[in-house]
Parts: structure tokens; sequence; C-alpha cells
């Protein structure tokens, strides 16, 4: 079995230098003012970068040439360059492969989900925290290739400029549209990346000029489990989504597919997103990869019931996505359906989740970053 790592939040070795995306107001206001300009030149720098995704200094042009030039070569070096993009549900969906300022490769989706039932449309980017990831679960592709190095915040900060660029500018299928929605499911273990993902996560939720001003109830950041830092997450007022990635209601077959298991049971998990959710109020969202013959049992599903019934979590089961050499396949939808209702019968709220990109690898389980 892969070794876990002890340390959460690796130091800023191998990170890319400084940008402003790293930086809070404050940081930034006195970054500007060490270059020499006055402190308001962070506030328009800042709101070109947030308010209209620019990342060019020679676009903003209300700033002098060469403000714009000193700025640009102190706080906003090159993080992430486009090597390809993949589209499917007739645009819909693109994925990105980022090339790193090391080598490294990370992907993100951006996704457009249509108003139905009542509800808005929404466009929501999946982006990623590490490149690579160090969790080691078996039937996801990320896992399997291990950790290269964890982001800098504005490494994880620029994936969302980038993909509201996107929306904003009509290149995703259906139009020009607002980002919406942002999920922390992509590639890496984003509790694992502790410090960079919540400073990421003030930047998202910091209202114009200073950030993007995206709701809280917007974003979800999702964990295998790491007990620790989902009660260090409950301590921040941040009060966004949490999802866990839970895969088996059993310790004896977590221990498999999820191998930080061996560390915190699943007892321990599901009482730290209790936790989380009785100090943000906010139901937690238990994520389920609907494996054939492995944990897709009726007794699992009343198992999994049994643990739920009492508290406040939704169960998002995700049909599990075809991965190059996996020796595991998706449960028949007869078995999903029973699984379902079984979840029904206990009174726990559940939804199946409307798997997309899978076509292009782009689907939850399969961002192996390929170049």
């Amino acid at each position: 079995m892969t070794a876990l790592p002890l340390v959460f939040d690796a130091p800023r070795r191998g990170l890319p230098p400084t940008h402003l995306a790293d930086l809070d107001p404050a940081a930034l206001r006195s970054a500007v003012t060490e270059l020499g300009l006055p402190a308001f030149r962070a506030d328009q720098l800042a709101c070109h970068y947030y308010g209209r995704h620019e990342n060019d200094p020679a676009a903003m042009t209300d700033l002098p040439a060469g403000v714009r030039a000193q700025l640009g070569a102190a706080l906003l070096p090159t993080l992430l360059t486009e090597v390809r993009s993949l589209e499917t549900d007739a645009g819909t969906t693109r994925k990105t492969l980022w090339r790193l300022h090391d080598g490294a490769l990370v992907e993100s989706v951006l996704m457009r989900y249509p108003a139905r039932h009542g509800s808005r449309e929404r466009i929501t980017v999946c982006i990623s925290s590490q490149a690579g990831c160090g969790m080691a679960c078996p039937f996801c592709a990320t896992g399997q290739g291990g950790l290269t190095r964890n982001l800098a915040t504005a490494e994880i900060v620029d994936q969302v400029r980038a993909a509201a660029r996107v929306a904003a500018g009509g290149q995703l299928g259906g139009g020009p549209g607002r980002l919406s929605n942002v999920v922390f499911m992509g590639m890496g273990e984003p509790l694992a990346n502790y410090n960079r993902v919540a400073a990421t996560l003030r930047r998202l939720i910091t209202p114009a000029p200073a950030g993007f001003g995206l709701s809280r109830r917007s974003i979800t950041v999702s964990t295998v489990g790491l007990v620790p830092a989902i009660n260090r997450l409950a301590d921040e007022n941040l009060d966004v989504t949490l999802a866990v990635s839970l895969h088996a209601p059993d310790d004896e077959l977590r221990d498999t597919l999820v191998p930080v298991n061996t560390r915190w049971k699943v007892g321990e998990v599901l009482a730290a997103a209790d936790a989380y959710a009785a100090r943000t109020g906010r139901r937690y969202s238990i994520e389920y990869a609907m494996i054939r013959d492995v944990n897709d049992h009726a007794w699992r599903a009343d198992l999994l019931g049994d643990l739920l019934a009492p508290r406040l979590a939704h169960v998002n089961l995700i049909p599990l996505n075809p991965t190059p050499g996996s020796q595991w396949d998706a449960s028949p939808k007869a078995v999903e359906r029973e699984f379902v209702r079984r979840l029904d019968m206990h009174g726990v709220p559940v939804t199946v989740r409307d798997t997309r990109g899978q076509d292009i690898d782009g689907a939850c389980g399969q961002l192996a970053a390929a170049p």
C-alpha cells in the first residue's frame, strides 16, 4: 500500500513566483507600495484580475504603460499554460490540460447545466488542488498516478479565473454566461493542501474587487476524510459545502477502497462531518462511487442508510467511470436503482450524479493529466 503523507501542507519549494492571487488585499496593497506605487493600483489590478478575469497586463489600459509593465513583472507571472482543451456534450463540457511553470500537469473541467425543475442554469468548474494525488484510491486514475506536488494558491485560483473568462466569452456551448459554482473535485486531495485551499476559498468568496464574490453555498470542497483538516475547516467561518468521499459504509472495505481509512475510520470521518454540519448549519454530501459487486450490495445500502438516517447528510451516488487498466466496472442500473430505493426507505436523501465528460476522460476519477 502506498504510504500516505503525514504532513498536510508542504513548504513552498517547487512552487511558482508569488502572484497577486497568492496575496490577500492587505498584502497586495503592501506589495504594490513596496514597488513605489500608490496603494490604489492594487485595487485596479485586482479589479482586472477578479472582476474582468484578465491576466494580461497589456490589456489593462486604464493603467499607465510603465505601471502595467512593472506590476505585470512583479505580480502577474504566467501560472497556467494551456496544452489542449477537449469538448463534449455539444460543447457544454470542456476539459483543459494545463502545464505549470515546472512542467507539472493538471486538469480542470468546465460544465454548463441547463435550468430545469425551477432551478437556474449553472456553470460549474471542477478544479485541481494538487498535481496528482497521494491518497492512492485504486479506482481513481489520479490516485494511481501518485502525487507530484501541491499547487500554490494562485495556481488554484487561476483555474477559476480562466474558467470564468471562458464562460463570459461564450467559448462554452450555450453562449456567454457567468461562472456560478466551483467544486474542488479535480486532481488531488484538497485538505492535504490545506493552507492554500483555505486561502483560495477566501479569494472565491471575497466581494469584488478583491475576489470573485461567489456564494459560499456554490462552493464544494471534497475530501476522502482527513479528520483533523475537516475539524480545522469548520473553524474557518468559510461555510462552504463539504463533500466526503466515503465509497463504503464499513471499515473492512473502505480500508481497501480509500486507504486513508486505515488512519481515520468511517465513524471518525462521519463524526467530523457532523461537527462541520453543526458548526455551519450546512448539510454535507456523501460521495459514493457505485462499483459492480464491490460496494453496491443491498446490505451495504442498508448499512449506509442506518449510518446516515440521523445525520444532516445527502448521498450522491456516482456511476463508476472507466479508467485505464481498471479491474472494476460500474454497477448495473438495476442494482443502482435498488441501492437508491433502500436509501429512500431509510429516509436518506439521495441523487445519482449526472456524469459529464466521460468520453473525454473528464468525469469523476478520470483526471490523469496525460500529455
